[in-house]
């Protein structure tokens, strides 16, 4: 059975979250404080995090940041909840290692739809092989799951490198918006693709100069170029 720890300070959302989730079939843990979530976090490792971004005492934006400089749990993906739906903090949720997004209020049947894609993404099996992409620049190390730019590496979160990879395997292509959120995100579903542009413009910062073989087709989506 798989675990979701819901970190919300809100008891009525998150009691509601916790029901809906086990009538899912996963089993549900609750916390209300950031400080709790990455206790309880680093003792049960759940398979998946549902964090509020507001939070007393200490932030989503830190305790997903905490989980991500901490090996145990760096692979744990992270689904923010907020009641704010400002770019800024979208980039920021991001910018910390947020593997999604959802602002309240919002369908219940979307956020389980989200959860089961980001689970079954997770549990896929990575890729080992030795194989390499060279892209410019950009080396992504297939088996090491590592990407380096001229000659330094990168950390990258895991859906930066999942994009980054799919791109560079449809290197010249132009790949919609709609179909990154289905083949990376694994979103069978309509998904908000402002999700994408704020990724892409993550991915685009942390790879420098090589940011710029990224490009934009206005009204498509993106394609990987040199």
């Amino acid at each position: 059975m798989k675990k979701v720890l819901i970190v919300e300070d809100e008891r009525d959302l998150a009691e509601l979250l916790a029901y809906n989730l086990e009538k899912e079939g996963y089993q549900a843990l609750v916390t209300g404080t950031g400080v709790e979530g990455l206790e309880t976090a680093r003792r049960e490792l759940p398979d998946l995090i549902l964090l509020d971004l507001m939070l007393p005492g200490m932030m989503g934006t830190e305790v997903c940041s905490a989980l991500r400089h901490s090996d145990k749990t760096r692979g744990i993906p992270v689904l923010m909840l907020t009641a704010r739906g400002d770019e800024i903090d979208r980039v920021v949720g991001f910018e910390m290692g947020a593997d999604d997004y959802i602002v309240k209020p919002f369908s219940m049947r979307e956020l389980m739809l989200r959860i089961r894609a980001i689970l079954r993404r997770s549990s896929q099996e990575p890729d080992t092989t030795e194989r390499q992409i060279t892209m410019g620049t950009i080396v992504i190390d297939c088996a090491s799951h590592r990407v380096t730019v001229a000659g330094s590496e990168v950390e990258l979160t895991s859906t930066e490198y999942k994009l980054l990879l799919y791109l560079a395997e449809h290197s010249g292509r132009v790949m919609k918006r709609e179909l990154l959120l289905q083949d990376v995100w694994g979103y069978n579903f309509v998904g908000d693709t402002r999700t994408v542009d704020t990724h892409v413009t993550r991915l685009r910062n942390k790879l420098g100069d090589a940011g710029e073989m990224i490009k934009t087709v206005r009204g498509f989506g993106y394609k990987l170029e040199e």
